[in-house]
Formats: C-alpha cells, structure tokens, sequence
C-alpha cells in the first residue's frame, strides 16, 4: 500500500468515521488487509478530461494500487453519468462540475472527490467562413445569434458554456440561437459542422483542434486559451461519488485517488511520453491536433488531484451566477476533508 494511499485512508476515517477497524489497522501498520477491490466507473466520452484514467489504466497505476476496474462505459451525457450512479450500476462517475452539482440539486449524498482538469476545457469552434465583427467576448458572442450551435446535450457543460457567454453578452440562447443536441461522438461532431447541419460547435477538447487540422472549422472562444477571464482557473473535469459508496469502498477509492494523481504528474512530466500516449487515447485525432493539444493539457492539468478550494469556488460562482444550478454546496459540504 502506497504511502500516500495510507495517509488518505487515515485522513478518510478520521473526517468521516468510514472505514472499519480492520482496515485502519491494516492501514497503520502498512498491511495489505482491503487492499484491492474493484471499481465501476462510468464516464461521459473519451475527452481530454479523462485522459488521466487511461493513464492510470497503460502505466499500471491502478495495478500498483491493487485496483480492478469493471466496465468503464461511455455515457455520452453527465445526466447519464449520474443516473448510472444512483442507480447503483457505477461506482464513480467521470464528468464536469455541472453533473456533479446538478446531482447535488436532488441527492445530498452528492460527493466531490477528485480534480481532473482546472480549466473550462469546451471551446465554442465556428466552420470556415464564419464572419464576426470586433474581437472582444460579447461581440465574438454575438456573432453566434440565430445560429445552430451543436451542444453535447442538455444540461451538459458544453450547454452551460453556451448559456453562460449568451447571458454575459445580454442574449438568450432560448430565443437567440438554436441548440442542436449532437451527443459526445467527436466525429458525429464535426461531421455536422462539416456538413452545414450545425454552425458551431460548443464541444470539448480536442474538437477545436481536430476541427482546424482537418480544414473544418476555427477555435472561436477558448477559455482554456484566457478569452474568458471569468472562467480561469474554474474546477471542471472532476470524479464524483455518493456518500454511500465512500463508506462501502473507502479503500478503492482511496486507490483511485491515488493512481490519478500519479496520472497527473505522468502529464507534467516528459511532454514526448505524454503525445505518445495522447496518440494512443485519441487515435482517430491526426498529428498536427495532438501536437497542438499536448501544451494545452499540460497547462489545464492540476499537479494533484486533490479538489482546490480556490478552483472550486470559481467553477460554482460560474453555475450559481449564470443561473445554470439554483444552488451549489459549499466546499466544506461537498468535498471531504480528505480529498481536499
């Protein structure tokens, strides 16, 4: 068992009285007694968020950590991810903050455990030709009115970045646009701006970048690039769990946390190791987007896969300002103390 795998589960059952005395004691002494265990983990596609998983899946992590992984299905939408959750059929679900507060919304077990990525990591990406007067956010913003503009679907985070910009330039995107739900298939994507069907796309990365390799489109709004000052620094791709979980699998998913944070310095380590791998994860992405890519991730990745106060905060004013949740947890609430 890992030493920091050790001062989690000691951290785990001193906020939360968790873990039975049968592992505190394996843990104190170094002992191997719960370690192992299986998780089912359910996430939204394979973006960039959800690179670190398949880091810890190719470099053995999960394997260091005595970690099984079930199944880990693509869900297409966070609402997906967090009905799998509560239906008992995943362990831990893979999203963006949205899911995870709109889950918070209507179920108080809502737990917050892991970082993943700390910048708002969807880009708004317009087809070539597409004409806009000025540079600054409100008219780039205003150039996307009575537009089809592609989302993932609804009360996704690429919804919540469209509704946020059209509110921030005096728009609604009720009224002012057209949502076209595209689900998260990055080909079907870009196949609908290529083909006239959307003209825009609010979509994670790497759209944005496969879009210009191909000749397809341009990054037209980037936050993770600072055409968003509100939004730097915001919590975004995250793992989330139910408090019932956090009791019966303390030990695995004390091992998750873990194996990502190795997954994490792994990205901030040899930038070559990491397009390597970024080749492997994205394979139908050409060669010019990963090599785009690759600096971008690195800057959005966070060094530890603890959940920041500082980001949190950013990411929850972003949904409670905007109106996209009605209400956010605190952090003190919604994160345990030792994921923090």
């Amino acid at each position: 068992m890992s030493p920091s795998r050790r001062t989690m589960l000691k951290a785990f059952a001193a906020s939360s009285a968790l873990l039975s005395p049968t592992l505190l004691t394996a843990c104190s002494n170094g002992g191997s007694a719960g370690r192992g265990g299986t998780l089912s983990i359910g996430q939204i596609s394979d973006s960039v968020a959800f690179f670190p998983l398949f880091i810890a899946e190719k470099r053995g992590f999960f394997k260091d950590e005595g970690l099984s992984l079930g199944d880990r299905p693509r869900l297409g939408t966070g609402a997906k991810v967090a009905a799998a959750l509560k239906s008992g059929s995943i362990d831990i679900g893979a999203g963006v903050m949205t899911d995870v507060l709109n889950l918070a919304e209507n179920d108080a077990q809502a737990r917050l455990t892991t970082s993943l990525v700390t910048e708002y990591y969807v880009d708004i990406v317009v087809k070539k030709g597409f004409s806009t007067q000025g540079s600054s956010l409100k008219e780039k913003t205003r150039a996307l009115a009575g537009k089809k503009i592609g989302i993932t679907g609804p009360g996704s985070g690429t919804e919540a970045l469209v509704n946020y910009l059209f509110g921030l330039a005096g728009l609604s995107p009720r009224t002012d646009a057209t949502l076209v739900n595209l689900g998260a298939v990055s080909s079907a994507a870009l196949g609908a701006l290529k083909a006239g069907r959307v003209d825009a796309l609010a979509f994670f990365q790497p759209i944005g970048q496969q879009s210009e390799a191909a000749g397809i489109g341009d990054i037209h709004i980037s936050p993770a690039a600072g055409d968003v000052p509100s939004l730097t620094g915001a919590l975004h791709g995250v793992a989330f769990t139910l408090s019932g979980v956090l009791k019966e699998k303390s030990a695995e998913i004390a091992s998750f946390q873990s194996a990502i944070g190795r997954s994490l310095k792994f990205i901030a380590g040899d930038a070559s190791e990491v397009r390597d791998l970024l080749g492997e994860y994205l394979s139908s992405a050409p060669g010019p987007a990963l090599d785009a890519l690759v600096p971008i991730l690195r800057k959005e990745s966070p060094a530890s896969a603890a959940v920041a106060e500082k980001s949190y905060g950013i990411a929850r004013d972003f949904h409670v300002d905007s109106g996209l949740v009605k209400s956010a947890p605190s952090y003190g609430k919604l994160v345990p103390e030792a994921f923090r």
